[in-house]
């Protein structure tokens, strides 16, 4: 029997106020604290988590950005002469998706979404690497660089497979007895939350079975380690969707053309521009400051949540809706959705959460980059475990 397995267990989406009230793992993970998010989507908040680091620093923030000296899309730009009732239907864009990563050789999460094919080669997408591996981060390391530098082998979710696979691969690497770490990564709950919203029966039902398969790999690990020290954690929490913003036709109604003028991005949340000039900043700036759902951050407050970029490689100008509003349509899809997150990290429904068996939660771990801490430092005692050579 092996000493230690630290074991964390990241659910997508398991925000705070939808916890808050539910007896969620309180049986084996009692000790319970509310962690403030970092200001994006998933593609913000999970290389947050497994570096430590902010977005500003690791520069994994939003996908799509204006690059099209770097695009890699320019053999798509063909398919803008198909028919929208066929370009704009998500088994073709599902299909597409997949061919395309093949083809480009992306080891990381990757959607085409709905960025328009007329504009696509001006487009660049920035998540290349998976952050779930060694060297996957655009900027520095993460939590797998220190196991592999270190020699400590670990369990790492793989997000081909389903989370029944993950879940019952989890088991067999514990009783193999081969791994000192395990990194377990559940989304379902977030693809769960889109469709249904944070107030379905769905929800609770989904945390129990999560609950259950909880339970199992414990079990497993309690035959084969002497602790296992738990983390089960999240990465933001999830919005209803009640008020829909159609963004791009404020904008498409200006006298001014994209890609010559400036070149946007319509998130589902935020909306980022790249100007070409002056009339065009001035312009657009003045007809986000009359639409009523949301705002332009300044760049003070994006310098305080730690995703301003100098070099305006994200977007010169970032327009952000308030929580509740939905950007539709988007280039991230041309209907709604139930719930969505990606709103101002003080929103509250943006706020993640961090359970665990151990008697207490350092003071200093408020936000989820500094999960990071608690992987690193439980890594660590491993590494002061081992026999001498």
């Amino acid at each position: 029997m092996k000493p230690v397995l630290p074991l964390f267990i990241m659910v997508d989406a398991c925000g705070w106020e939808i916890v808050r009230n539910d007896p969620f793992a309180k049986s084996f993970a009692p000790t319970r604290k509310k962690l403030g998010s970092v200001f994006g989507y998933s593609s913000t908040c999970v290389p947050s988590i497994l570096s430590g680091r902010w977005p500003d620093e690791h520069r994994n923030w939003c996908y799509f950005v204006y690059d099209p000296v770097r695009s890699p899309f320019r053999s798509l730009r063909w398919l803008k002469w198909l028919p929208t009732a066929v370009t704009s239907r998500r088994i073709f864009r599902r299909w597409l998706t997949k061919f395309v990563k093949v083809q480009l050789k992306f080891r990381g999460y990757f959607d085409l979404y709905n960025i328009p094919f007329k504009y696509i080669h001006l487009f660049d997408f920035t998540e290349k690497k998976s952050p779930l591996q060694p060297e996957g981060m655009n900027r520095g390391p993460n939590i797998f660089d220190f196991l592999t530098q270190n020699r400590i082998p670990y369990f790492v979710t793989d997000t081909s497979q389903s989370e029944e696979s993950n879940r019952d691969a989890l088991i067999a690497s514990i009783e193999s007895e081969r791994i000192d770490f395990a990194f377990q990564y559940w989304a379902g709950l977030d693809g769960l939350l889109h469709t249904v919203g944070n107030q379905s029966e769905q929800v609770p039902a989904k945390l129990r079975v999560y609950e259950q398969w909880i339970e199992q790999v414990l079990q497993a690990a309690r035959g084969h380690y002497e602790e296992v020290k738990l983390y089960i954690f999240s990465d933001h929490g999830m919005a209803n969707c009640d008020e829909y913003l159609d963004l791009k036709a404020k904008i498409d109604a200006l006298p001014l053309r994209m890609g010559v003028d400036y070149a946007v991005v319509f998130d589902s949340t935020m909306a980022r521009f790249w100007f070409f000039n002056d009339q065009a900043r001035q312009l657009i700036t003045k007809t986000l400051q009359e639409v009523p759902e949301g705002r332009i951050l300044p760049e003070a407050e994006l310098r305080e949540h730690r995703a301003y970029f100098d070099d305006g490689y994200f977007g010169e100008l970032i327009f952000l809706v308030r929580e509740g509003v939905l950007i539709v349509p988007s280039h991230m899809g041309e209907r709604p959705i139930r719930a969505m997150h990606g709103y101002h990290p003080t929103d509250p429904q943006s706020y993640a959460t961090l359970f665990t068996n151990q008697p207490s939660i350092p003071d200093d771990i408020t936000h989820i980059p500094h999960i990071y801490r608690l992987m690193e430092n439980a890594a660590r005692e491993r590494i002061r475990d081992r026999p001498p050579a």
